[in-house]
């Protein structure tokens, strides 16, 4: 038998979540199955099973937006993939799950060696971080980024791979303890997320544009990157950390002709073709075996325990990720 978390309703996640068990279905031609070794608490899960995500749940559904796991059979049709392969699903939904089965094209598979717990992590900060450095503005190296929510999980890959790219961050916090600890993860700068943050911001970079800043938070903290931004510059929004509406000053569009975005990860993996897939997860990919993106965890939680995972998962005093441990 295997097991898997499963919500018949909408609601507070740890109320509405139940461990059930299914006998697994062999794959079918070009299906292969899985088992799932580790997956993530993400605010996006937790948002999807209380029914406030940007895509609405039609329950009875299987949560959990990423993971990773090991190809345990093959469909008869199978080309791309054997038994035995490390692989992350790329289905956007459904990994709480001890087996998870889908058509091939639907795992990108993943070097043997690679540590299997931050592959399972790789889906959709390090794919969220890169997509905010690279698809919209080009920046040489040594440019300045700037971007709030900077302890995030978004914020800390993206300090990762501004780090590999040679740009520098400018990055903005709420708690000044977290100063320290984000320069060590390789942060060229780190500002309180204020009045008097953005004073500092201004004169750390002086005369240096600043054309791109990522934005996680909305409300006042968006106006403090937008402030900080150069003129032509480009704020991409990504996250409502504040569930305060983006305000935007008339100086900011008249003066400075700020360019504003949205990203949504979930709708570029739906767009995205092979291609573009593998020019995305590949250096991610060698990064992490390399050591120089990883992303933090606070604990590993047995899927048994799952409750103690989704209840860990909403403090706000996290020291990382929660992992489900699948097996």
């Amino acid at each position: 038998m295997s097991h898997f978390l499963q919500f018949d309703q909408t609601g507070n996640p740890a109320e509405v979540l139940q461990l059930r068990e299914r006998t697994p279905a062999p794959p079918a031609g070009h299906e292969v199955r899985v088992r799932m070794r580790y997956a993530p608490v993400n605010p996006a899960d937790l948002n999807f099973i209380e029914g406030t995500y940007g895509r609405a749940a039609h329950p009875p559904c299987i949560p959990g937006h990423e993971g990773c796991g090991e190809v345990e059979e093959v469909g008869n049709a199978v080309t791309s993939l054997t038994k035995g392969d490390l692989v992350a699903p790329l289905l956007g939904t459904g990994c709480w799950t001890q087996h998870l089965t889908a058509p091939e094209h639907h795992f990108a598979k993943l070097p043997p060696q690679i540590d299997a717990v931050q592959a399972s992590m790789l889906r959709i900060n390090p794919v969220t971080a890169w997509a905010l450095l690279k698809h919209y503005v080009s920046l040489e190296q040594g440019a300045w980024v700037a971007q709030n929510a900077a302890n995030s999980g978004v914020g800390r890959a993206l300090i990762q791979i501004a780090r590999h790219f040679g740009l520098r961050t400018l990055n903005f916090v709420r708690r000044a303890e977290l100063i320290d600890e984000l320069k060590a993860l390789g942060a060229d700068e780190v500002v309180l997320d204020n009045d008097e943050g953005v004073a500092e911001a201004k004169k750390i970079v002086g005369h240096d544009p600043v054309r791109l800043a990522a934005n996680a938070v909305g409300g006042d903290s968006a106006i403090h990157l937008m402030d900080v931004l150069s003129p032509e510059g480009v704020m991409v929004t990504y996250g409502a950390m504040s569930r305060r509406s983006l305000k935007v000053p008339n100086k900011f569009l008249i003066f400075k002709n700020l360019q504003l975005h949205g990203l949504w990860i979930t709708k570029w993996f739906e767009k995205a073709s092979t291609p573009e897939l593998h020019e995305v997860l590949d250096p991610l990919t060698a990064l992490i075996e390399k050591g120089e993106l990883v992303t933090a965890v606070d604990r590993i939680v047995a899927l048994a325990d799952f409750k103690e995972a989704i209840l860990r998962a909403q403090q706000g005093s996290r020291h990382g990720k929660v992992i489900l441990d699948l097996a």
